[in-house]
């Protein structure tokens, strides 16, 4: 009988819907989407003119944060326009994370051949799902630039030929720009997976003392990562937008 630890990097393929295969990393996005979207649903059907305790709450909350993005973009208009995607951004990644620990995560499944494949498996420690969502981002960045300042301005930001330190600075921001792809997906992946990877090595040696622990730790760390991701989206939207003679 094997025994020890086994980290598995890549998602496990459960199975597969016309050919497209279906792994437990993608299953669990699946559940935290159709959580969201239910609780939406449930919450705007019960939305009230005289709110309770509830409501209020979640409307203080979105009220805050829109107040905040109002003053990061200094255009009520704007923040508007984006705060449905930075609050999304948050509100995915945070559940994703949260929902990590919850019981049966990871420890229900079924075994195929002398291997146990887990049904369900933290979407963030999928690195497409975090290629995924740093797409999303990068292209909403840099969309929102080009249409804000135009595209040869906005061009203007990484090839400028009145200098040669003008043209080597604006070549090291291109670089930095292009990064933000991979900055984005690896931060969130290596923080979730590496929490994942501590507490499986802790349940291992201490299995009585150190996951409890180590897993509220890692909760508020999912949460932080989630904000993270999620302030940003919203602090590079700002800079896309910016003046090229006052961006700093």
């Amino acid at each position: 009988m094997h025994e020890g630890i086994t980290v598995v990097l890549a998602a496990e393929r459960i199975g597969s819907v016309f050919g497209f295969p279906i792994t437990n990393a993608l299953l669990m996005t699946w559940l935290v989407m159709a959580l969201l979207i239910g609780f939406a649903i449930l919450f705007r059907r019960t939305l009230a003119l005289v709110p309770g305790k509830f409501q209020a709450g979640i409307e203080m909350a979105f009220e805050g944060a829109l107040d905040y993005m109002t003053e990061v973009l200094e255009s009520e208009r704007l923040a508007r326009r984006f705060f449905p995607l930075v609050a999304t951004i948050f509100l995915f990644v945070a559940l994703a994370n949260v929902l990590e620990f919850v019981p049966g995560v990871g420890s229900l499944g079924f075994v195929h051949g002398d291997k146990f494949l887990p049904l369900l498996r933290a979407p963030a420690t999928d690195l497409n799902l975090t290629l995924a969502l740093a797409a999303i981002s990068f292209l909403t960045i840099e969309i929102t630039g080009i249409a804000a300042l135009g595209f040869f301005k906005y061009a203007g930001k990484y090839l400028n030929l009145h200098s040669p330190l003008g043209f080597v600075v604006g070549l090291i921001e291109l670089m930095s720009n292009l990064g933000r792809l991979i900055s984005f997906s690896f931060r969130l992946f290596g923080n979730i997976f590496a929490g994942e990877v501590m507490i499986l090595v802790a349940s291992f040696f201490l299995p009585y003392l150190l996951p409890a622990p180590l897993m509220i730790f890692e909760m508020f760390i999912g949460l932080v990562q989630a904000l993270v991701f999620a302030m940003l989206t919203l602090f590079f939207i700002k800079l896309a937008i910016m003046d090229p003679h006052t961006a700093h």
